[in-house]
């Protein structure tokens, strides 16, 4: 099998994931040139790889001057910066492993999924919760019938208290005209797992949820600005000092850590949390994106499921149960048991296991992994989250924010983009 060549343009959290991942597939892929503007994660991937100076860009532009320094290219940038990169390079003719959500609105998901298409390539996009082991043994024993018919599927993510003020209070995804819907930005995944799971497309959406508790108005009234400030941060459970200094005097590095400061010293980490926005308090941030929502789904073979988004939680892996006419199928990500109604027995069902540095229980790593075999082979059957497939998931996020918003439920649009494959 050919050994497939990479670009990575956004070297931050996911586009260091894959870089080190290829690493583990080094007989496969490998990580040819890096762009990212950024010093410290140009640098860290290129070191990583030893990547030569002349494919270290500043620019993604620049990697477009000349001939093609890569088979496929990792876009791995801010949400609202996928578009401009995804169009110019399926045009250049490189195959394209994306990042979600492949923009925030309808017009730029349609551009790029159109530029796929003219130029030939290879595309996928990174849903990976349909490629982990959990997703992989479920979805056989429901197309072999284990449940009988799949009636309803009940489906919750748990963001966690203090992801959820790190990224959608403090952080990039706070909101929604610099990123998006988190509904978009953190769940796209989910409701496209449930329309993987149900077989069949969206017929109908409703969405409830709101920015309910993160709002100036329930900030305590001795409480100041800034963590670093406030009398009462030893008492509060958004207590920035205390979840970012915790990790940096345990060395417990990370996206959550090194997007506040690359420094990873108690110093720089203190400076930053003077002076950034991480150090602010979760009650007076600039934030407008939901803070708890769910969405309710009608399929066209008559399954309904729910979803629910809860960013005031206990931090875990999402957890679902999915209804069937002979029996239940209930895990978390990590385990999986199957309920019988006619025996009134329950029994654990094995999932493989995944490398342990995959946090998606082998999404990431599969994905990728079914990529490169797609892009070696030429053989577009291993990637499952095509074009087509990640618009139709778009346009179910789309509608369901315009069913939240305007408080009522949205017929999703038979002329959309095709059935689920």
């Amino acid at each position: 099998m050919k050994k497939v060549s990479f670009l990575i343009v956004g070297g931050g959290g996911r586009g260091t994931v894959y870089a080190r991942h290829i690493l583990e597939m080094n007989e496969q892929a490998e990580v040819a040139a890096i762009a990212d503007p950024r010093d410290f994660f140009r640098n860290r991937i290129g070191d990583m790889y030893r990547i030569p100076e002349n494919r270290r860009f500043h620019d993604w532009r620049d990697a477009l001057r000349g001939e093609k320094v890569a088979d496929a290219v990792i876009i791995a940038t801010q949400d609202r910066l996928h578009v401009e990169p995804a169009v110019a390079f399926a045009d250049a003719g490189y195959h394209i492993l994306i990042e979600k959500p492949l923009a925030p609105d309808e017009e730029g998901c349609r551009r790029i999924v159109e530029a796929a298409d003219r130029n030939g390539i290879l595309f996928s996009v990174c849903h990976v919760l349909r490629y982990s082991n959990f997703t992989r043994t479920l979805k056989k024993l429901i197309d072999r019938g284990a449940v009988g018919r799949v009636m309803s599927i009940q489906h919750l993510e748990p963001v966690g208290h203090w992801r959820y003020a790190h990224s959608y209070v403090r952080g990039n995804w706070r909101r929604e005209d610099e990123s998006s819907s988190i509904l978009l930005a953190k769940s796209i995944h989910d409701l496209d797992w449930l329309c993987y799971i149900a077989g069949s497309d969206c017929i109908r959406v409703s969405s409830f949820g709101s920015r309910m508790f993160f709002r100036k108005e329930n900030q305590p009234r001795e409480a100041a600005d800034r963590c670093l400030e406030c009398p009462i941060e030893p008492t509060c459970s958004y207590s920035a000092p205390r979840f970012y200094l915790k990790r940096i005097r345990e060395n417990i590095r990370g996206a959550y850590v090194e997007s506040v400061t690359p420094v990873l010293t108690e110093e720089s980490m203190l400076e930053a949390l003077r002076t950034g926005p991480y150090g602010r308090c979760v009650f007076a941030c600039d934030n407008n994106v939901a803070d708890h929502q769910v969405v309710n789904l009608e399929f066209r073979n008559g399954v309904t499921a729910v979803f629910t988004l809860a960013g005031c939680a206990r931090f875990g892996p999402r957890r679902t149960t999915v209804f069937g006419s002979e029996g239940e199928l209930f895990g978390d990500e990590t385990t999986l048991s199957y309920y019988s109604y006619l025996t009134g027995e329950t029994r654990g069902i094995p999932i493989p296991p995944h490398i342990a540095t995959d946090a998606h229980g082998g999404g990431d790593y599969n994905l990728l992994e079914s990529f490169v075999k797609a892009v070696s082979t030429g053989d577009p059957t291993y990637i499952v989250t095509g074009a087509h497939v990640s618009l139709q998931s778009h346009r179910l996020v789309f509608d369901a924010e315009i069913s939240r918003k305007e408080h009522r439920i949205v017929e999703l649009d038979p002329a959309g983009p095709g059935p689920v494959q």
